[in-house]
């Protein structure tokens, strides 16, 4: 039983109506020729180990004794607490779903906005935090000589980890031990694990903007060949206690905690890096304060390079204390994601364990010693497939474009696959790769891009891996093919625009409705009073809208071009819009575990206030369809709808346009 609290209410139901009419469990997808793939997997975890996310049993005995529900569905007060809980779930396993099948940016923002809903509150008050990488990236990056995206990348390395902790039994007993669950319930530990591996995995890179303008600089004054190094021009930054420092509430909290006084977060994670790993790299708290404290002011130590790292760290701290839950609520374990994110990039293999230097290499970082860490430099590493390139010189190298992956028997095995189109390119790095390797290893070994290489010989990179994370408890096998590119997955379209906007269109979409003098505050609220599944469905339909748009030689963007600006919608544009948005309407609530029924209209509403309660409660609709109905099937259907249900969603669609224009950029135009 996956969903107790769904399953809890379809008894219920059973009880006061005499027969099965639901809610039923959503449907369920994992492949069953290979149950250990990297979707499966994940799944499987969201959905079977994590029973009972965020359960409240307060609020469930409220419930009962006052014969009143305090969840919210569309809108306040219409179904139990827990079993909105299960719901939001269910809206975090669906996200993942679509991320995985497509690895777009636009399902990664999904899964994000999950994520932030569930465990950190409010998502408009945190989209900046997230959205600037991705804004970074689009727009800075193709400048630069080699850069690649870092946005989808975190929600695959989320993946990741949710794959090895359902199928690896070594990694769940180092995570309970480490932590001291051991009379924890299973999935009270899954719980635990998915809030702060989820934090771990999806902030880790969020750095990245303090590192793109220093990689900027460097790269307006490269030239082909050139090795940065003493003589380039570079930045450093200053006064970085303004992110890094800590007030007089956050020093008790963690002098509370630790027993000592600290004046920044840098300070504080050298101290706790030091605890956990000193003794076995054999390095001192004052040596790892020291690295730490010249990462952004002297980056010329360390070859050149900014380490995002550090920021990562320190920008997910300032957001966790400031917008979020406040520092008094920060435990141990935030702790530990945050000096797992300091670790990833390049302090562990460079500073501490020096994995590329035969005389200095040191053990590889034992998955006992610190789990987060452990598991976000794992999947970092393995992270390489499907990664969009906005480097000058990356667009131009070869990437893996898929992976596929097996994580059965603990053990992890992934073939990466290369573009068949590609396959010149690979034998004549073969060719270049034999003959230097025939030349008795004289200078520079070739390459094409650091994880490429593996087209040719995968055995660099596995030994890598094995240099910076002791793999004895997750064996890991590595092989490359080839296949043909599909991009049909990615649905991609003229209409563009940053995700802040998409947000703001989201909003603006569900106030279609409202007079045009609404305020953005007054929007925003309305769509932020909607339980986690409608504010998905608002921006499933705003990106949807991209599709729409399309097939009415139209696209929304938020830069000036020179075409006509789309006003008003016609009643010839609505013909089209309508049934392509009740298809998607369709497929989205079977994915969501509803059904076809109008018995919400007639049944005894008992103590009930109104048919939209026990029609959430059911889960069904009279405009649902049941099956695996064709795309011809659904537009049939919508055809037959009266003109009110057709019309009710898309009349107001002007007004829509109206509002949009109280957002900075995004508008609509015609080709």
């Amino acid at each position: 039983m996956s969903y107790t609290a769904i399953e809890a209410m379809r008894q219920r139901n059973r009880e006061r109506f005499g027969r099965d009419l639901g809610p039923m469990q959503p449907p369920f997808t994992q492949n069953e020729a290979h149950p250990n793939d990297l979707k499966s997997a994940a799944l499987r975890f969201l959905r079977e180990r994590c029973e009972q996310l965020r359960f409240d049993p307060v609020r469930t005995r409220a419930e009962l004794e006052d014969h009143i529900c305090l969840g919210t569905s569309l809108s306040a007060r219409q179904i139990p607490y827990n079993m909105e809980r299960d719901l939001d779930r269910v809206c975090l396993e669906k996200s993942l779903e679509a991320f995985i099948d497509s690895g777009t940016a636009e399902d990664a923002y999904n899964v994000y906005y999950c994520y932030i809903e569930i465990f950190l509150s409010n998502y408009g008050a945190a989209k900046q935090m997230v959205e600037l990488l991705s804004e970074f990236e689009q727009n800075g990056s193709s400048v630069l000589m080699k850069h690649r995206d870092h946005y989808s990348h975190s929600v695959y390395v989320f993946a990741l980890g949710l794959a090895i902790y359902e199928t690896n039994e070594a990694f769940r007993r180092s995570f309970r031990r480490f932590y001291a669950l051991e009379e924890r319930r299973d999935n009270e530990v899954a719980n635990l694990f998915l809030r702060f591996w989820g934090l771990t995995a999806l902030f880790h890179d969020i750095g990245y903007p303090f590192e793109l303008p220093f990689e900027q600089v460097l790269s307006y004054f490269e030239v082909e060949d050139r090795e940065r190094g003493k003589g380039s021009l570079f930045l450093a930054y200053r006064d970085v206690e303004v992110l890094t420092g800590l007030d007089e509430a956050a020093r008790v909290h963690f002098r509370t905690l630790y027993g000592r006084d600290f004046e920044t977060v840098t300070q504080l994670l050298a101290f706790d890096l030091t605890r956990k790993l000193g003794e076995l790299y054999g390095f001192s708290e004052e040596y790892l304060l020291e690295v730490l404290d010249r990462k952004p002011t002297q980056p010329d130590t360390f070859g050149y390079y900014m380490d995002h790292a550090f920021f990562s760290a320190a920008r997910l701290y300032r957001e966790l204390t400031e917008d979020r839950c406040g520092v008094a609520r920060l435990t141990r374990m935030h702790v530990d994601a945050l000096s797992a994110i300091l670790l990833h990039n390049s302090l562990f293999k460079f500073s501490i364990c020096f994995y590329k230097s035969d005389s200095k290499r040191k053990a590889p970082m034992p998955m006992d010693l610190h789990p987060l860490a452990w598991l976000l430099m794992l999947c970092d590493e393995l992270q390489c497939w499907d990664r969009t390139a906005y480097g000058r010189n990356s667009r131009t190298e070869l990437h893996p474009m898929s992976a596929d992956f097996d994580f059965s028997g603990g053990a992890l095995s992934v073939k990466y696959f290369f573009d068949s189109q590609e396959l010149d390119k690979i034998l004549d790095y073969n060719q270049r790769r034999n003959a230097w390797e025939e030349g008795g290893r004289q200078g520079k070994a070739p390459k094409l891009k650091a994880y490429s290489s593996m087209a040719g010989d995968a055995r660099g990179f596995t030994q890598d891996i094995e240099w910076i994370v002791d793999l004895s408890g997750c064996p890991l096998t590595v092989s490359s093919g080839l296949r043909p590119q599909d991009r049909r997955a990615k649905h991609t379209y003229l209409s563009d625009s940053s995700f802040l906007h998409l947000y703001d269109f989201a909003v603006t979409l569900h106030s279609r409705s409202a007079p045009s003098g609404t305020s953005t505050e007054e929007m925003e609220k309305k769509f932020c009073g909607q339980s986690l599944e409608y504010q998905l469905s608002g921006i499933n339909r705003a990106k949807s809208f991209a599709r729409y748009l399309n097939a009415l030689g139209c696209f929304y963007t938020d830069r000036p071009v020179d075409f006509d600006m789309v006003l008003a919608f016609t009643p010839a544009d609505l013909e089209v819009i309508a049934p392509m948005e009740h298809e998607r309407w369709v497929r989205e609530h079977q994915a969501m575990g509803w059904r076809f029924g109008s018995d919400y209209e007639t049944l005894p509403l008992e103590y009930l206030e109104t048919r939209g309660e026990l029609r959430e409660q059911l889960r069904l609709h009279k405009l649902a369809m049941d099956g695996d109905p064709t795309e011809e099937e659904i537009r049939a259907h919508y055809f037959a709808l009266s003109e009110r249900d057709q019309d009710k969603d898309w009349q107001p669609l002007n007004t829509m346009l109206e509002n949009l224009k109280k957002y900075d950029g995004l508008r609509i135009y015609r080709l």
